[in-house]
């Protein structure tokens, strides 16, 4: 086990069959701080919606505490809802966007996940791959409510249908949030729809798992392009070292 705290990896890339690419990412082990977002809302709003939470999050301090930073990314997310409302409302601006959110905190041996919309987070653990987002999305309330079996999510008509985003036409936004203990080689994976809709989960369990000096990201991307992603994809990889659990 590496005596260093974390190891992450972050790439992002257009898909098979898009000019532009609307995901970003943040990559802040130094700050224990992950991020994926997915922009929406036309090519340019997207964008600018994705690139404003990056920049956002990119802006919080170092030293903080797990409470703090917790509270830094409320705010930093809550306040870029603010301003891309504001930028929607104004008559004389055209562009408007939203995007999804997916956040991972690792602070004194826990982690703390926040989303909103259906771009997810993963754990692998002792082999096991388990899902600790919950998409905010039609076609999951559709399951939640036994209206729609989950190996149809996929197929349906609806399916890029997000019920919750960073600068949606709601006054508040909601982060949903997930938190738990850490365990020495734990493997989160955060990526955009566009990766988690072309590659099968037990497809990603295994590239997480894999260590052949080819970084998982850079394979998950491969695969999910080589498959034709008609959408852009991200993926953002951290492992938890031992000497993560005790990083303040």
């Amino acid at each position: 086990m590496s005596t260093q705290p974390f190891q992450s990896w972050a790439m992002t890339h257009p898909g098979a069959r898009r000019q532009y690419n609307q995901d970003t990412f943040v990559n802040r082990p130094d700050l224990g701080l992950w991020a994926v977002a997915d922009g929406a809302g036309g090519h340019q709003g997207g964008e600018i919606a994705a690139g404003l939470l990056r920049e956002a999050l990119d802006e919080i301090p170092p030293l903080l505490s797990a409470s703090e930073m917790l509270a830094q990314v409320r705010l930093k997310v809550g306040g870029t809802h603010d301003a891309l409302r504001d930028l929607a409302n104004k008559d004389h601006q055209p562009i408007s966007g939203a995007s999804t959110i997916v956040v991972l905190i690792v602070r004194n041996g826990h982690f703390a996940c926040l989303w909103a919309g259906d771009s997810r987070a993963y754990l692998l653990r002792d082999g096991v791959l388990r899902q600790v987002s919950h998409d905010h999305s039609l076609v999951q309330e559709l399951v939640d409510a036994g209206a729609l079996r989950p190996e149809d999510a996929e197929s349906h008509p609806r399916a890029n249908v997000i019920t919750r985003a960073v600068g949606a036409e709601v006054d508040e936004l909601l982060l949903d949030k997930v938190s738990d203990r850490l365990q020495p080689g734990d493997r989160f994976l955060l990526c955009s729809d566009g990766l988690h809709k072309t590659l099968r989960e037990s497809d990603l369990a295994a590239m997480l798992a894999e260590s052949t000096g080819v970084p998982p990201t850079q394979a998950m991307i491969a695969a999910a392009v080589a498959m034709g992603a008609s959408d852009n994809v991200t993926a953002v990889v951290v492992e938890i070292g031992g000497a993560g659990l005790s990083v303040s």
